[in-house]
């Protein structure tokens, strides 16, 4: 008897590290589709598109595009020592922000998203 516990207790432990190794399904990609770079937080991929004279994010839930006319978000730009905060905007599909960026390789993003009746989502990203 002691040998079937054991032997489904192995099994549940396998199974639920099988599961957790590969997350969930989603039925979509996170590949980016505007250049940038994605991240997931909480079923929602968030892709960064970083240029030196434009910062745009844009959130997609289970793969479509997530309304963004009464979002806000504020990206903290970290480039050595350097620290550049950007508020985001609505623009269209996307909220974006134009003016002067420090967005080298190996400089890091966090955003703080605000999308109403949502609890704000913190994305990170490595700008490559």
């Amino acid at each position: 008897m002691k040998a079937i516990h054991l032997m489904t207790a192995l099994f549940i432990a396998s199974t639920g590290a099988a599961f957790a190794a590969d997350g969930h399904e989603h039925g979509h990609e996170h590949k980016p589709l505007h250049g940038g770079i994605v991240t997931e937080v909480k079923d929602m991929d968030y892709e960064l598109v970083a240029k030196p004279d434009v910062l745009q994010l844009h959130l997609r839930d289970h793969g479509k595009a997530v309304d963004v006319s009464k979002a806000s978000a504020k990206v903290t730009l970290l480039a050595g020592s350097d620290k550049q905060e950007v508020e985001l905007k609505p623009a269209g599909d996307k909220l974006e922000a134009k003016g002067n960026f420090k967005v080298a390789a190996g400089t890091k993003a966090i955003a703080l998203v605000n999308l109403p009746g949502k609890p704000a989502a913190t994305a990170r990203f490595v700008l490559k």
